[in-house]
């Protein structure tokens, strides 16, 4: 790869840095506020550092007549979100006197919105580290988004093709317009934010805790500022307000720049959405009915408990209300299958997606309708777009590399000293950045503090090669990358 091309690489990276370490002024504020200033040193050196490292990336400026090819896209994204783990770990080493490994674990975690988490005692941990790790879930799911809309079309992996709207004269030009893109999804982003913010307080959190939950949720990351998740809270206009916050994060945000640019229909009429909201409704209703007549909640009880846990699960944020590990053998196993479904493409949600599913449907009736009708000529469509070789290949690709990524991380927790069920359901909530897994280590009420150092280093690879879609991290091991 040209120096020029790693010049401007590192040029960017440096942007990220100087812009995270301007972050760290927020929890700054926040300590002040709470009058912990005994925390602000590490926050204020953590900034320094990061500023600095920063500036020696971007000092020697932009290369000129110099511009990032699709392939260039690829080193650009897994780097930039490793090298800004390594510099937002500080405060965590430095206030809550973790070792580097826990530190880049939770970054990780929080980064990549997966909202595992090894740290405890968080009802009373200084108010700079939970602001900051709300924040890093915040950051790195507009960091998703922006990727998902503007970088992983160009990689053929995120399906975010299928996905334009007719009346979008964006169209195939999204890069083109990308900084337009931009600042409208940043837009929504941070509007839905604050409306999370207001309904979380009006639902009876205080502000400390709604603008941290609001953050969690509306990124699909998890993290809380209770040790016992939204479960803390009895109030059920708390629990509701995180099923729909996390519904509107799990939406394509692409559909919320075409509504306000005047398509009132956009997110009405994607098959994709109605097939997130369709399927959402109805496992609350299968699954609420089954628990409210297997334990002594009132129906309309059982329906709520099942509704955040299972919303939670399926757009991969990571909330818990209860240990629902406790339902039996059928709860279990389908909390294990929800693992893998996902939100929507273009949304903050991880996992397969709705939409390959869906794809996946229609190939699968159209193949059976070939075996019935050998010569007939079978119209392949999904949201109005033909499924052309290419899109199928790439669904075949990515599912294939998905699943295989899952097994191999399993099998290498095992060797790390995990048993079975920890292994296989920490690799299938790393990968798919769902954050707790099955069992009583890491299951909703567990934690992942007591792994050993060497199973978190393998999560936080699962957790990055998921939120990056696999692809683009495992082509960085090609030979043919590398070659000019």
């Amino acid at each position: 790869m040209a120096l020029p091309t790693l010049r401007i690489i590192g040029f960017i990276i440096g942007i990220f840095l100087i812009t995270l370490a301007a972050s760290m002024v927020i929890p700054m504020l926040t300590l002040l506020a709470y009058e912990r200033t005994d925390d602000l040193t590490a926050f204020l050196w953590s900034s320094l550092i990061t500023f600095g490292a920063g500036m020696a990336l971007a000092l020697p400026g932009k290369p000129k007549h110099v511009q990032l090819r699709p392939r260039d896209m690829y080193l650009l994204t897994t780097a930039s979100w490793v090298v800004v783990c390594c510099f937002a770990a500080l405060p965590m080493v430095l206030i809550a006197h973790i070792s580097y490994t826990d530190a880049f674990f939770e970054t990780m975690s929080g980064v990549t919105t997966t909202g595992s988490t090894v740290l405890v005692g968080l009802d009373k941990m200084s108010p700079g580290i939970l602001i900051w790790r709300s924040m890093l879930h915040w950051l790195g799911g507009i960091g998703f988004i922006g990727m998902a809309v503007a970088i992983l079309p160009l990689l053929r992996v995120g399906g975010m093709r299928l996905f334009q709207t007719e009346s979008s004269d964006w169209g195939e030009k999204v890069m083109p317009r990308s900084h337009m893109a931009a600042k409208y999804i940043l837009l929504v982003y941070v509007g839905l934010t604050g409306l999370g913010f207001l309904a979380f307080w009006w639902a009876g959190m205080t502000p400390f805790e709604a603008i941290n939950h609001s953050m969690a949720s509306i990124s699909t990351g998890g993290f809380s500022t209770s040790d016992l998740s939204l479960a803390n809270w009895q109030q059920p206009a708390v629990h509701w307000v995180a099923v729909a916050v996390m519904i509107l994060g799990g939406l394509p945000f692409m559909l919320y720049v075409a509504f306000l640019r005047g398509n009132r229909r956009a997110l009405f009429r994607d098959h994709q959405v109605r097939g997130f909201i369709g399927f959402l409704l109805v496992t609350w209703l299968i699954f609420g009915t089954w628990l409210w007549s297997h334990s002594e909640h009132s129906w309309l009880d059982a329906v709520r408990i099942v509704a955040v846990n299972v919303t939670s699960v399926v757009t991969t944020t990571g909330f818990a209300l209860g240990d629902y590990t406790t339902w039996g053998s059928f709860a279990v196993l389908l909390f294990f299958y929800l693992t893998f479904i996902g939100g929507c493409s273009g949304s903050t949600s991880g996992g397969l997606k709705i939409f390959r599913f869906q794809v996946a449907y229609v190939l699968l009736k159209a193949n059976l309708m070939q075996l019935v009708h050998p010569r007939a000529v079978i119209k392949q469509q999904y949201n109005n777009h033909s499924l052309d070789e290419d899109i199928v290949r790439s669904l075949i690709t990515f599912s294939f590399f998905f699943t295989i990524t899952i097994g191999v991380l399993a099998l290498a927790l095992t060797l790390a000293g995990l048993d079975w069920v920890t292994a296989l359901t920490g690799a299938a909530t790393a990968v798919c950045n769902v954050g707790p897994g099955l069992g009583p280590i890491i299951g909703p009420v567990g934690n992942f503090a007591s792994l050993p150092d060497s199973a978190k280093w393998l999560l936080t690879i699962g957790m990055l090669l998921g939120r990056l879609e696999i692809l683009t991290v495992l082509v960085l091991f090609t030979r043919t990358f590398w070659k000019h």
